[in-house]
């Protein structure tokens, strides 16, 4: 049996490269016989340039940039026959603040450090792709902006959602809680966000709410918009993989709404329905039910939290737990090679 594992990374504790890895050690214990590619993805978020460098090598080049908080964090891009592959949580991503830390800084937390990573590409690159996700930020790229005024290069904004600034989808009500934003810090970002004049005309197009309304600063300086998780399966060659596979397993930290919303388990599962082969979601936890999950391409999902008996016992050992997860699934999945 053939079986491509295409996983994105599992929030803060596996990377996408770590998930394939497990789920494959897991599925070799039960299927030893089964042929497994191992396709780590991202959607713009983290592991964006870690997964597009080991599938087009390219140079990666090192940066001390400004973090979320003001402090200086190391970050890396990757250049690849003149495009340059940005990635905003290096920059400014939410596992950069404590969890007890992310009410102080929701409003603050800023994207300079992402223009800055802009900038150091605009000097030989003629594309700039930036990955979007994952963000402590909610300052509608006003960081950015402050660096980053006009490109040279033509910019690409490679999002791994399709919500518009402001509203109830927008960057500060959908995504500013997670961001450890009170409802009162709510109704504040949200009329900072309403209150640039620079965004005005970008801030209903899809994709401008994300990153915490980065997306709406780049597309306030002419980049165009692109599915993250759709560059990713492009560029990873994913679908060469699934011409000639019988089963595609892939997963996420958290299997929710959100991931039904253009991300990347919808890439590998519409991917997978194009070619009338069943795909697997192997999360750290599952909450979308049976039916929506079907609708997105999803046969079955299995949760690694469930398996391990809680969430202590899951996050105590990751990589551990996602394998004896996999074993597991490939009992119940594995068959001979046709």
């Amino acid at each position: 049996m053939r079986v491509v594992i295409a996983p994105d990374c599992f929030g803060g504790t596996l990377t996408a490269r770590e998930a394939a890895e497990a789920v494959a050690e897991g599925w070799r214990r039960a299927a030893p016989d089964d042929e497994l590619q191992l396709r780590p993805l991202a959607d713009g978020g983290p592991g964006f340039v870690d997964v597009l460098h080991a599938a087009l090598g390219g140079t990666l080049h090192d940066l001390d940039v400004t973090g979320p908080r003001g402090e200086r964090v190391r970050a890396v891009w990757l250049e690849h026959d003149g495009t340059a592959y940005v990635e905003s949580a290096q920059a400014c991503g939410l596992h950069l603040i404590p969890k007890d830390e992310r009410p102080a800084t929701a409003e603050t937390a800023t994207t300079r450090g992402v223009g800055e990573l802009v900038a150091a590409a605009d000097r030989t690159c003629h594309t700039i792709v930036v990955g979007l996700g994952g963000s402590a930020t909610t300052d509608g790229g006003e960081g950015l902006r402050e660096v980053v005024t006009r490109t040279n290069a033509k910019l690409v904004a490679a999002s791994d959602v399709e919500n518009p600034l402001l509203g109830p989808h927008g960057a500060a009500h959908t995504f500013g809680p997670q961001k450890g934003a009170s409802p009162e810090a709510v109704a504040r970002l949200e009329a900072r966000l309403a209150g640039m004049a620079e965004l005005a005309e970008v801030r209903d197009l899809p994709g401008a709410g994300a990153a915490g309304g980065l997306g709406a600063a780049l597309l306030a300086l002419g980049a165009e918009v692109t599915s993250g998780a759709g560059l990713v399966r492009r560029l990873t060659r994913l679908d060469e993989a699934l011409d000639g596979a019988d089963l595609a397993v892939t997963g996420e930290g958290s299997f929710d709404w959100q991931s039904l919303r253009g991300k990347l388990i919808t890439a590998v599962a519409g991917g997978a329905a194009e070619r009338g082969i069943p795909c697997l979601v192997l999360a750290g936890q599952v909450s979308v039910g049976r039916r929506e999950a079907a609708a997105a391409g999803v046969q079955e999902s299995y949760s690694v939290t469930d398996h391990a008996g809680s969430v202590e016992k899951s996050m105590a050992d990751p990589a551990g737990t996602l394998a004896a997860l996999a074993h597991d699934v490939a009992r119940q999945w594995s068959h001979p090679a046709r």
